[in-house]
């Protein structure tokens, strides 16, 4: 695992630690798909092409989702919270792909009130962000 990663996850909190790149990011991407797979039990299959702009209206793909945002500390409350995941952008993601992501998130941080449920707003919130950007979306 990378050391980022696990300071992050040992830690529960933001660290000052430089962005991680691209592949980096990815890798970090697997080891959350791995154990939200588990978690939420959801075939591979559903979740296979996310990044590609492919969301199936399944509510353990759904899970999965709100089981990422969870293990990233973007979910607070029981609610995906605006502030935590600029954060995470700023903590996370490589200096190319921050502002348009960031913009996204901006756009789309209001979908999620229309959902009680963190399974479906953690879904449509994620399908606005890749749609507003698809070019610079990374999900695991």
């Amino acid at each position: 695992m990378n050391w980022k990663l696990l300071c992050w996850f040992t830690l529960g909190i933001f660290v000052d630690v430089e962005s991680l790149t691209k592949q980096q990011l990815r890798n970090t991407a697997k080891t959350l798909r791995k154990s939200c797979m588990g978690k939420t039990q959801v075939a591979e299959d559903l979740i296979k092409d996310i990044e590609k702009g492919i969301f199936i209206e399944d509510r353990d793909v759904m899970c999965y989702m709100a089981c990422i945002y969870q293990m990233t500390q973007v979910v607070k409350n029981n609610k995906l919270n605006y502030e935590a995941s600029i954060k995470q952008v700023d903590l996370m993601y490589p200096a190319e792909l921050k502002e348009g992501l960031k913009k996204s998130i901006e756009k789309c941080k209001d979908v999620a009130k229309k959902y009680k449920d963190i399974c479906e707003a953690s879904f449509w919130t994620t399908k606005c962000v890749y749609e507003d950007n698809p070019k610079d979306f990374i999900f695991a």
